[in-house]
């Protein structure tokens, strides 16, 4: 959706397709944390989409909530990491980056977050917001809807065809014809390269989260030994969340719960007196080392895809990039770490 709007914007008249209700999938199913997890352990071509993308975010969601009237609830509270065994590599990472990274005491701590259990001396991370996906979700699609040279086409199964110079989009029997095709598709898009013969290592990932009832127990996010938890404007905690390759098997399992439920009490013991609302799971686009493809396969096709764990913050800049490329504008950051021909 925000690649349309991209596009849109450029001048482009833009066919979205979707094989449900758009935002509904790992959009909706995830956290929203606008920063990579441990983002020190990422590639520099990772640092910079997201850095981009961090300084655009509140202008963004200011605009969406303007034009659409959908409160996306960005927060801009920071995050606090705990548990980490990196901080030296932590802390030289952070240096002269907006989203610095800052040693703080225990009693510091405390003071941020009085019911969060520190296992080691604690980093914060005051720049990190986050953001209630699921209504961005419903913000963008709105917009999508009011742009007049957006069509978004809900509930239409897609099947590409032809070939990577040729490639052909039908849906309900019905063919469409179009100067280019991106293909946005998230955790199926190794499944549509399949029908232009292509193999593509972009591959679901299942995470699973909970929900913890209104409870206001913590003001920010919180990351401990790979889990968090995400404070929403009404008081509930979303806490995730799981990694699991088991291809597109959705059900939430008990193995899940029982990890996920023990994690958040070990980082939050009140929340045992919490009751637990719901336990649901989603599919992460996969990729080698979480870098997503964005650009050109051929002159025809194109794909912004693989973003892994990092959907939600690196959108707005993987969207820009990609339209960049496509507009033959001057890209916001070098694209060429994210070409799909570096790994075709």
């Amino acid at each position: 959706m925000m690649s349309a709007l991209e596009l849109a914007e450029a001048g482009l008249s833009v066919f979205v397709f979707d094989k449900g209700r758009a935002g509904q999938e790992a959009s909706w199913a995830g956290g929203g944390i606008i920063s990579p997890l441990y983002p020190w352990r990422y590639a520099p071509s990772i640092t910079a989409l997201a850095t981009w993308s961090q300084q655009a975010f509140p202008d963004l969601i200011a605009s969406l909530n303007e034009s659409t009237g959908i409160d996306s609830e960005l927060s801009t509270e920071g995050m606090l990491v705990t548990a980490t065994d990196e901080r030296e590599k932590a802390l030289a990472w952070g240096v002269g980056l907006s989203p610095k990274v800052i040693e703080i005491s225990d009693e510091e701590a405390r003071v941020l977050e009085p019911n969060v259990v520190l296992d080691e001396t604690p980093l914060w991370m005051p720049r990190i917001s986050s953001v209630r996906n699921s209504r961005m979700g419903r913000a963008l699609r709105q917009a999508c809807l009011n742009h007049p040279k957006i069509q978004l086409l809900e509930y239409r199964e897609v099947i590409l065809s032809g070939d990577l110079d040729s490639p052909k989009v039908s849906s309900q029997s019905q063919g469409y014809v179009s100067g280019r095709v991106v293909l946005a598709a998230g955790a199926w898009t190794g499944n549509m390269f399949t029908g232009v013969k292509l193999s593509c290592p972009i591959k679901p990932m299942k995470g699973q989260m909970l929900l913890f009832g209104p409870c206001d127990l913590v003001n920010r996010v919180v990351l401990a030994n790979g889990r968090y938890a995400i404070p929403r404007a009404d008081g509930r905690i979303i806490f995730g969340s799981t990694l699991e390759d088991v291809g597109f098997e959705r059900i939430p399992d008990r193995d899940a719960f029982e990890s996920l439920y023990a994690s958040a009490l070990s980082m939050i013991p009140i929340l045992e007196e919490i009751p637990l609302e719901a336990q649901w799971a989603g599919f992460r686009p996969g990729s080698p080392e979480g870098l997503p493809w964005i650009g050109a396969v051929s002159d025809k096709l194109w794909v912004n895809s693989g973003h892994f764990r990092n959907g939600v913050v690196l959108s707005p800049a993987s969207s820009r990039l990609l339209c960049d490329q496509m507009m033959d504008r001057t890209p916001i950051v070098d694209p060429t770490p994210y070409q799909p021909w570096k790994t075709l």
